[in-house]
């Protein structure tokens, strides 16, 4: 069932990161860490279907969703960063198989970080962070999404790596099995994964190499 709905606004989280908010359309139901295909009502593009995850919960009185762009590919992001409120947006399917089992070690890479935002949002708002973590990659200081949120939220829960650049107090290069292991207290754990493709390919190789067990694995099954 397709929803249209208004902009209520368009904010900038990154240098290329958008936060957008929507109204929220009566019938829409969806759980922490999963999306929705999305479409923009300008001439050309009715028909450009991308799927974005939501940031927003399911009580809250409106939909938001968390968007890197790209600004050199003249496609559907590039087209973000010229909406406006009261601009239309129509919601179609919603889908995903991310979603909390219980407490873990959440990996992400760059915009794959949007299915944790809300997922640990929700468990914010229900008092359950506990001992959760979150291994966050990033090429560089600048792109790390909600990075204030997370510190506040997780603590020394929350570790950053950077491939790109040299920071101190951040982990330098990508997540390997020792960063992984480092972080690891006891059996029973879920790992949750989010990211483009060779970085996730490459952490469950990492995974595998810790003895972890695919159904302690919890990722997106496109």
């Amino acid at each position: 069932m397709a929803h249209t709905v208004k902009v209520k606004s368009v904010r900038h989280v990154t240098h290329n990161v958008l936060r957008i908010m929507l109204e929220k359309p009566e019938g829409l139901t969806y759980i922490p860490g999963q999306a929705v295909d999305i479409s923009i009502h300008k001439e050309g593009w009715e028909k450009e279907i991308r799927t974005f995850t939501f940031t927003s919960l399911q009580d809250d009185d409106y939909v938001e969703v968390t968007i890197k762009t790209y600004p050199s590919h003249n496609g559907v992001t590039n087209q973000l960063l010229s909406l406006k409120s009261g601009d239309q947006i129509t919601l179609y399917d919603v889908y995903g198989d991310i979603h909390y089992k219980g407490e873990g070690i959440f990996i992400a890479g760059g915009a794959g970080i949007t299915p944790f935002i809300a997922i640990l949002k929700k468990l914010e708002s229900e008092n359950k962070i506990g001992n959760n973590k979150l291994i966050f990659a990033n090429r560089a200081k600048e792109d790390i999404i909600d990075e204030e949120k997370f510190r506040h939220l997780l603590g020394k829960n929350f570790i950053n790596v950077l491939s790109g650049e040299k920071v101190a107090g951040y982990e330098h290069g990508f997540i390997t099995a020792e960063l992984i292991k480092s972080q690891t207290d006891g059996e029973g754990k879920y790992y949750y994964l989010c990211g483009p493709p060779p970085m996730m390919d490459a952490v469950e190789k990492e995974l595998a190499s810790l003895g972890v067990a695919e159904d302690h694995i919890v990722k997106e099954g496109f």
